[in-house]
């Protein structure tokens, strides 16, 4: 049986998610100098202020993607729920809609077998999946697949030619668009072992494990037989119905559960090709298309699941548009211990699944 693992044992694997070589994803030139780490603006703007304060003056403005090189870290006052700013050229960020990112540039697979899908994430801060059709060529896709965002590969190919790439690049399953393909630099890819699906003690019957959600407290508990076994900090849904119920409100909802459905790479919100997904919810209430949202644990029929967040480091607070927001390392780790167990090789999962109750 392996061990419930705390927030501390999370943090001590921080070199999955600290640090940044290059700041380009596209030149793998520029990955020889010493950084600290690099951040990715995740919202739409995001101010520098003097101070690390929302009430001190603004300096300057970054925008979405634009990476900022981090000089140190300070822990303020406020926000309370997260309280920590970067300090960075011309004054602080606060980092709750930033994403640490990095630049680490992958071997690629020289082929994958027929019918097989490997499971591979971004390892840059961001890359241009690009799709061909007889009628245009080659075309680039928005938005970029994310540092960190988790997607199926089916082959190795060929793909556009580029002035700054030149070497074989991966064609991506999207379980949203099944019947349309696109790709992206194979160099961008890693490909994750199979021990990232390896279940959590799977020898505990399905009715002594339970995921306990506290709305108030946006804290999650994991039990077995009772005892805790590992809790964190979430983000849940932001409380209201901005459809005037039309549609599903924002607010995650309380009550008994159980998992339903376990995708390892889901595409929430939208696809690229304007096809919905079942459910009608968003991940996030600042993004609209959100492919290889990672370790996905459905919880309702509606859509509310458990995921990985590569959008925010915001956790603490109401963020999403119902679903529960972990970091991406806790949700691999809820996934592989919660039931039903999942399959290396499959794409989803059904089957009788852990309890959930989600309470204020």
């Amino acid at each position: 049986m392996k061990k419930g693992l705390s927030r501390r044992d999370f943090l001590k694997l921080g070199g999955l998610t600290l640090g940044g070589l290059a700041f380009s994803p596209f030149l793998p030139g520029l990955t020889d100098f010493d950084d600290s780490f690099v951040v990715r603006i995740a919202t739409a703007d995001m101010p520098v202020r003097k101070e690390p304060t929302d009430e001190s003056r603004i300096e300057l403005t970054w925008y979405r993607d634009e990476l900022v090189h981090v000089y140190g870290q300070v822990t303020a006052e406020e926000p309370a729920h997260n309280p920590v700013w970067y300090k960075v050229w011309g004054g602080y960020l606060h980092r709750g809609r930033l994403q640490r990112v990095r630049t680490i540039y992958q071997t690629p697979l020289d082929s994958i077998p027929s019918g097989k899908r490997f499971l591979a994430d971004i390892s840059v801060p961001f890359t241009t999946p690009h799709r061909f059709s007889k009628a245009f060529g080659w075309q680039p896709m928005a938005p970029p697949l994310y540092y960190g965002s988790v997607h199926f590969i089916e082959a190795v190919e060929e793909g556009p030619a580029m002035a700054d790439y030149k070497g074989p690049w991966y064609r991506i399953f999207d379980e949203l668009d099944s019947n349309v393909s696109y790709h992206v630099p194979a160099i961008h890819m890693r490909i994750l072992p199979q021990d990232y699906m390896e279940p959590i003690s799977p020898e505990v019957p399905y009715e002594d494990k339970l995921i306990e959600v506290n709305l108030s407290t946006q804290a999650l508990y994991a039990y077995e037989r009772g005892k805790l076994v590992f809790q964190t900090n979430i983000s849940s849904g932001v409380p209201g119905d901005p459809t005037g119920g039309t549609g599903i409100p924002t607010t995650t909802p309380a009550g008994k559960f159980s998992i339903l459905d376990k995708v390892p790479a889901k595409h929430m919100g939208f696809s690229f090709f304007g096809s919905q997904t079942t459910g009608n919810l968003l991940a996030d209430a600042d993004n609209y298309v959100l492919p290889g949202v990672p370790w996905t644990s459905f919880f309702t029929v509606q859509g509310h699941a458990f995921h990985g967040t590569y959008w925010h480091e915001n956790f603490g607070t109401p963020m999403s548009h119902g679903c529960i927001n972990m970091r991406t390392d806790e949700a691999n780790w809820l996934f592989r211990w919660a039931r039903p167990i999942h399959n290396f090789d499959q794409t989803a999962t059904r089957g009788l699944g852990t309890a959930v109750e989600i309470h204020y």
